[in-house]
């Protein structure tokens, strides 16, 4: 993260812990994620001046380390819609969003948390892909509607749930952000099987 390497190019102190996810925030809330390994979370914090919207580290990279993540790149196109502004439309026409911010992400967030630091892959794998899924909902609920993901993308989805229907466990999780592209969580034991699949494939 460039804010990293700059903080520790001027020897930076902070003045308050989480100061410098707060800064790198300003440019992505995923930057503000990446300063640490492991599971983060990005606290949406309650100061009009954003400096308690900081991002914490859960459990370190060494708390479940057979988690690997498989990336498939479906396009390397530049997108439609970018992030920031499709956030902002979003937020501005969707109704599925502000009723996802005020009753679902919290729960979720919760049990999610609770999954890793269990190591509950089962639970996990699943939320990780619900939410997913209801986070490109919200972009078809917005006017007009953003269309991040492609054919492939959804190919790849009924992929994983047949993987998991065969196997009658969640061993494979997709996730997509604001791209095609996907990410698929899984355990070091299932690499090879899943690599085998989508090479197949795609």
């Amino acid at each position: 993260c460039f804010v990293v390497a700059l903080a520790k190019l001027y020897s930076v102190v902070e003045e308050y812990p989480g100061q410098l996810t707060a800064i790198a925030r300003q440019g992505s809330g995923s930057a503000s994620r990446s300063l640490f390994g492991g599971f983060v979370k990005w606290l949406k914090g309650e100061k009009e001046d954003g400096t308690d919207s900081i991002a914490v580290q859960i459990a370190d990279e060494n708390h479940w380390p057979e988690v690997r993540a498989i990336i498939l790149v479906v396009s390397d196109k530049e997108k439609d819609t970018s992030s920031t502004s499709g956030m902002e439309t979003s937020r501005l026409t969707s109704s599925l969003l502000n009723y996802r911010a005020s009753n679902i992400v919290q729960s979720r967030l919760d049990e999610i948390e609770q999954a890793y630091i269990n190591k509950n892959f089962e639970v996990f794998g699943k939320i990780t892909m619900q939410d997913s899924n209801q986070f490109h909902a919200t972009c078809l609920d917005t006017y007009p509607p953003i269309f991040y993901m492609n054919d492939i993308s959804r190919i790849i989805i009924r992929i994983v749930h047949l993987i998991n229907e065969h196997h009658n466990q969640i061993i494979a999780a997709y996730t997509y952000d604001a791209g095609p592209n996907a990410v698929i969580y899984t355990l070091d034991k299932y690499v090879p099987l899943l690599l085998a699949i989508f090479i197949r494939y795609f």
